[in-house]
């Protein structure tokens, strides 16, 4: 029964990104779930009773320009102590693709869970810059919003400095890509980071505020 909640709130996540994070970590512990697990999945199903009618917003617009937010939530996960990394993309102010994901490995400083959150928003922007330029349209200079400042500087820095020497070789081809101008990390302050749902849970006020500008609306009837 508890897989079968999960499964379905899954498929939901792909229309309702205020979720994500919630059933992801949920869905942790499909193997053995205990009482206290499918408490918290019926608190989320009771959420989306009570939220019927809220969905994200898509406006006609000929902005075409993509933007992608990354964030971790360093050692967040308290069993196995490893970070969840969080991501979302924008084209123009439509927001088209999200992701809340635990890392593979376990990550030795707050940058380097940064970087590997970087790195796969950074992937997933490389796939959306080929599909538009099917239809045409060049993106570079592409921003990532971060509010790291370390994981900002490594992608530019030519010396890797000893406190990130550790992070696997393949996390570190975004460097080819900012020096080719095709993307741009950028720092934005946390106040400001959209993909923070989608790494560590949050008070009520910052999550409404974040629902609002991810273009989350209530539609009435």
């Amino acid at each position: 029964m508890y897989r079968g909640m999960i499964g379905s709130l899954l498929y939901l996540t792909t229309s309702r990104p205020d979720i994500l994070f919630s059933v992801c970590l949920c869905a942790r512990f499909q193997s053995d779930p205990r009482e206290s697990h499918l408490i918290v999945v019926k608190k989320i199903i009771r959420y989306l009773k009570g939220t019927t009618n809220l969905g994200v917003l898509y406006r006609k617009s000929l902005d075409y320009k993509l933007v992608g937010f990354c964030d971790a939530d360093f050692a967040g996960d308290r069993i196995e102590r490893k970070s969840t990394s969080g991501n979302s993309q924008f084209l123009g102010e439509n927001l088209i693709s999200w992701d809340s994901k635990r890392q593979a490995t376990i990550a030795m400083s707050t940058a380097e869970a940064e970087y590997i959150s970087a790195a796969s928003c950074c992937t997933q922007l490389l796939w959306m810059k080929h599909q538009l330029e099917d239809y045409q349209i060049n993106a570079n200079n592409i921003p990532i919003y971060c509010d790291n400042t370390a994981a900002i500087c490594l992608p530019k820095n030519p010396i890797l400095h000893s406190r990130a020497k550790h992070i696997e070789i393949k996390h570190h081809f975004i460097r080819d890509y900012v020096l080719k101008g095709i993307l741009d990390m950028q720092f934005i302050d946390t106040e400001h980071q959209w993909a923070d749902i989608f790494t560590k849970p949050s008070t009520v006020e910052r999550f409404d505020f974040i629902k609002k500008n991810l273009n989350m609306h209530y539609v009435s009837d």
